[in-house]
Parts: C-alpha cells; structure tokens; sequence
C-alpha cells in the first residue's frame, strides 16, 4: 500500500532534473553571450585600425601632393600661369600643344625642354621616396586624320606619345625603374568634347607619381626569370 509520504516523495523525483536542464541552459546562453561580444568588440577593434590606416594613407597622400607641388612650383610657374601645364591632386597635365605638333608623336624642341627641366627635378624626388613615374597619353574623341605617320586611331596615337614622353624623361636622368606609360586615348576626358577648347584640354600627357607596388617576396623568388 503507497502512504502519503511515498506519494510526496514519488512526486518530487521528477522535478529535480529541471534545475540542472534550467542551469544548463544559462550557461549555454552566457556562453553564446560572450562569444557575441567578443566578436563584436573584435569587429569594432577592425573597424577602428582600417579606420585608422586610411586617414594615416589620407595624410601621406596630402603630404606628397604638398611636397610635389612645392617642388615643382618655381620651375613650372610661368607655365602654370599661362595654362599649358597644370598641377592637381599631384598630377602634372601637359599641353599636347606644348609637346607634339598635330598628329605627331615627335617632341618639339619646346616640349623636350620642358621635360629635362622637370626630369631635373622628378628624378631626386623620386629617390627620396618609394614611388615611380605613370606617364599618360590622351586624346579629344576625334579620329586620328592626316599627319606625317599613320596612327591606327587615338589609343595608338595616345600610347606613341605616352612612350615618346617616358623616353624623354629617362634620356633626361629619371630612372628606368622608376616611371612607365599607359595609353587611355579618349576616354577619361578633363573637359567636353564639343568645343575646340575643350578638346584642346582633352589632348594631353599627364605625369603622375605613385606608390611602387607591394612586391611579394614569395611570389618573386618563385616567378620564373624573364628574357
């Protein structure tokens, strides 16, 4: 026969795992907790050193434009002033007038004066720096017409005159190593192309100083060796 103490004491087995169950539970859930805040704080941590690193890249940048423009502010002044050479965000825009008569990719005695001088200065401030020289060729939307030589249209055209320009610049003491040339022909113009001015500003060869690639030391003493 069950007595009322086995019955009390029959009803209160079942209930004791609960706590434990309950128990378990918290600590689940604490755990999970802190694995959500330490990966939030990590994230946070992320955000502020990319954050970081960018305003420190913002800051060199606006330290080398300042230090080019200085550079180049007495040798470049007369030029600046009359418009056929400009000087923005660290990027120095010639005059295709000033350089190459129409549809030429020979330099004038001008043009080739210009780029000694500035080669002059470019050379010492690229020693002091980890950066290289992109020439850039460019053209108005016009089709290449005429000329002493033939050009297959305005990228070739914008890529002699790129090429032309670099040669110069190393004939005149800036490194081999330190600049190279790239051809956009018309696209990226600075300027409408409906007007004989703004085509005129659009014929142009800018020279810009940039950071050297990152080169991995891995990958280069596994590359192959070139010819």
């Amino acid at each position: 026969m069950t007595t009322a103490d086995d019955a009390v004491d029959g009803g209160a087995e079942p209930g004791a795992p609960v706590w434990a169950v309950f128990g378990d539970l918290m600590a689940g859930l604490l755990g999970a907790f802190v694995l959500i805040l330490v990966a939030t704080l990590a994230l946070q941590l992320d955000l502020a050193t990319r954050l970081d690193d960018a305003v420190k890249q913002r800051q060199a940048e606006a330290q080398r434009r300042t230090a080019l423009e200085q550079a180049l502010a007495i040798p470049l002044a007369v030029l600046l002033k009359e418009g056929r050479v400009t000087l923005d965000n660290g990027r120095i825009g010639i005059s295709s007038s000033l350089l190459f008569a129409f549809n030429s990719d020979q330099l004038e005695p001008e043009g080739r004066q210009l780029l000694q001088g500035l080669a002059q200065t470019l050379a010492p401030y690229l020693a002091a720096r980890n950066e290289m020289l992109m020439v850039s060729g460019f053209t108005d939307d016009r089709g290449v017409r005429g000329g002493s030589r033939s050009f297959a249209d305005n990228w070739e055209l914008s890529a002699q005159r790129a090429l032309t320009v670099t040669r110069a610049l190393i004939d005149a003491g800036v490194p081999r190593s330190a600049v190279f040339a790239a051809a956009f022909g018309a696209e990226q113009p600075v300027a409408p192309n409906s007007s004989a001015d703004g085509r005129a500003l659009n014929r142009r060869v800018e020279i810009t100083p940039t950071p050297r690639p990152v080169v991995n030391a891995v990958n280069a003493a596994s590359a192959p060796a070139g010819r």
